[in-house]
């Protein structure tokens, strides 16, 4: 029995920090964007697919942070609902072009 109680205390701990790498990553991709000048491009990768697409830089920036916000309340959220965030999907993917 201790031995479950303390997989259960891995497993908490193993997603605390997939949580915060999470962040961290999601962190830099906002600060990417929100730091780019105007005239740079912004491709986002089709999900499952080495394809990407033209994007529209803000609506990327105001996604990205939408997603970030999402991340970060999760453990509050956790408590009360076992809900993913919508991006736990897989992970933003994006290039910057510069013209």
């Amino acid at each position: 029995m201790p031995q479950r109680e303390e997989e259960g205390e891995g497993a908490k701990l193993g997603d605390k920090e997939e949580l915060s790498r999470k962040i961290k990553e999601q962190k830099v991709i906002v600060d990417e964007l929100s730091n780019l000048k105007k005239n740079r491009k912004v491709y986002r990768q089709q999900q499952n697919s080495n394809i990407f697409f033209l994007a529209d830089r803000t609506q990327t920036l105001s996604e990205c942070k939408s997603i970030l916000l999402e991340f970060i309340d999760k453990p509050r959220n956790s408590e009360s609902a076992k809900s993913e965030p919508r991006s736990s999907e897989g992970t933003l993917y994006f290039k910057i072009v510069y013209v």
